[in-house]
């Protein structure tokens, strides 16, 4: 038994908890009953937690409360979606009771945990029972008493995870979607994998080897699978270009662009325009673009030796990798008016919507890949305001978001937009001439004002919501619920064209994704024209992963 633990000990336990979870991600992925492909529970755990164990390796010996406190602000910096976020959470609140100390005992560590328990459960609006919040909290329950039956710490926290177990199996009955599939929750289950993993560490077991499939790493294509003689146009070409005049007509170099290349955006102000394309001459590209501006920054790439240099399993250079001459990058940015405003999505075209609506920055991310909240934090400080508006575009990034707020000198204000199509709609609103609770309040109230429909695929089989779905299967979705189901994408594009005909749609706007083809996102909107005669429709090029369509429905 062991009844005390300093800050070397504490350090090889998260460690321990961090490549456990990191092994059963996968499981714990698996547990999610939503068939939609998104931010998993288990990846974005074990991230955040990842988060926190790199940290760790750089420290040197250190008090309990010292080693606590560093997992904490890598875990909080690190959290990615709602899971890791509450992870993040019941860590902080550890960490607090831990503050001063060089050992802890059973009945500390306990505290501890309740403080952790209290820290999250403060943070969530609505706390839900049937999650990890209940689990952690009748855990941590167990804890206290048992650290008054016996105060080492092994003995508690093999309690702890008794009680833990128990309620976790609770979680089933709590929740009528996870009592349909009979599965628990998978929040409740990876904070328990860690805190196993905690255990066994004070017990001398030998830390989980991480293999390929199990290791943190960022999921890969096969590069193998295509040659770079594929790549039409070679060169992936960025730059900004300073307008002569404001009122300056860009179809003309659209239309010279788009002959010479292809993956074709322009954004634009009154002052500038951007511009992103792929060709084999991006010399002429930006001699072309010097007509209408003064050139103030380019970025070029080869994707053909970049794609020669990933098949081969090499590191991928690009220009983010040269060193840059003096100035901090990470340095905030100084103010130069009273808001700015950032969005979160994934896909050129929707960065160029949000763009030309005057979103100072774009973070990249979404659905499959909740950017952390050190993510949102480094664009935060870029934006050059005191007071920056963050719009997440997905209720699974609102909590990360959130908690930039105290990280930073600046002012941060997260607008809970859970959607594309809600940012959109609420940056069309901004007035910065209203004080900010006024702007706050004006683009909430815009949020109520449009409906969601999405159109993806079913990454696993479920019966979900009276639907049986298939894997593979499209998935319609309508603000978030379960819409339909099938096999053929048209009939779902006319149950939704169908949908907002009835409900007397004015505005209509289809954002087709990446792998859909000029051809079908013309099909689709003959289909919503069909059905909505009077809408104003418009179909944009999003170029967003995961959705085949997003639809803005006003």
């Amino acid at each position: 038994m062991m009844h005390t633990i300093d800050g070397i000990q504490f350090k090889q336990m998260i460690l321990h908890g961090a490549a456990a979870i990191t092994q059963q991600k996968q499981q714990i992925n698996d547990l999610n009953v939503f068939p939609v492909p998104d931010g998993d529970t288990g990846t974005n755990m074990s991230l955040t937690i990842g988060a926190a164990a790199s940290e760790l390796k750089k420290n040197g010996d250190s008090s309990i409360g010292q080693t606590a406190a560093a997992a904490a602000g890598a875990l909080l910096r690190g959290a990615r979606g709602n899971s890791g976020v509450i992870l993040s959470l019941l860590f902080r609140g550890l960490s607090k009771a831990l503050k001063g100390h060089e050992t802890a005992d059973g009945a500390l560590l306990a505290a501890a945990m309740q403080e952790g328990v209290a820290a999250a459960y403060g943070a969530v609006m609505k706390p839900a029972e049937g999650t990890v919040l209940t689990v952690s909290r009748l855990a941590s329950k167990r804890a206290v008493e048992a650290a008054a039956e016996n105060s080492d710490v092994d003995y508690v926290l093999a309690e702890a995870l008794r009680e833990g177990y128990d309620a976790l199996a609770q979680t089933t009955g709590m929740n009528p979607v996870l009592k349909k599939a009979g599965v628990v929750d998978a929040g409740g289950k990876g904070y328990l994998v860690i805190l196993e993993g905690m255990l066994a560490s004070l017990r001398g077991e030998a830390v989980p080897e991480l293999d390929e499939e199990s290791g943190p790493r960022r999921e890969k294509a096969d590069f193998n699978s295509f040659s770079s003689e594929e790549i039409t146009f070679a060169f992936d070409t960025v730059f900004i270009v300073r307008k002569k005049e404001p009122d300056l007509d860009l179809n003309p170099l659209r239309a010279y662009l788009g002959s010479i290349g292809d993956s074709l955006v322009i954004g634009e102000d009154d002052e500038a325009f951007k511009v992103h394309v792929h060709t084999n001459t991006p010399g002429s590209a930006l001699n072309e673009a010097q007509k209408f501006g003064t050139l103030e920054l380019a970025k070029i790439e080869n994707m053909r030796t970049q794609q020669e240099d990933l098949a081969a399993g090499k590191t991928v250079q690009c220009v983010d990798d040269l060193e840059e001459d003096g100035g901090d990058a990470d340095a905030p940015a100084v103010p130069e008016k009273p808001y700015g405003f950032l969005a979160v999505c994934a896909g050129d075209g929707l960065a160029a919507v949000f763009q030309d609506l005057g979103a100072d920055g774009i973070i990249s991310g979404g659905q499959t890949m909740n950017p952390s909240t050190e993510s949102i934090l480094k664009e935060i400080e870029r934006v050059p305001a005191r007071t920056v508006f963050v719009l997440p575009n997905n209720k699974n990034i609102i909590m990360a978001a959130q908690q930039c707020a105290g990280l930073t000198s600046k002012e941060v204000v997260v607008v809970p937009t859970e959607t594309v199509p809600q940012g959109i709609t609420a940056m069309m609103t901004v007035d910065p001439e209203l004080e900010k609770d006024a702007l706050l309040e004006t683009m909430g109230s815009a949020i109520g004002n449009v409906s969601t429909a999405q159109i993806t695929y079913a990454a696993r089989n479920s019966d979900f919501d009276g639907f049986e779905i298939s894997e593979g299967d499209y998935l319609a979705l309508l603000d978030g619920k379960l819409f339909g189901t099938d096999r053929d994408i048209t009939v779902l594009l006319e149950k939704l064209a169908q949908e907002a005909g009835n409900r007397g749609a004015e505005f209509i706007t289809l954002f087709s994704g990446e792998d859909v083809a000029q051809e079908q996102a013309d099909k689709a909107q003959e289909i919503f024209s069909g059905h909505c005669p009077d809408a104003e429709l418009s179909v944009l090029p999003g170029g967003q992963p995961v959705y085949y369509y997003i639809i803005s429905i006003e």
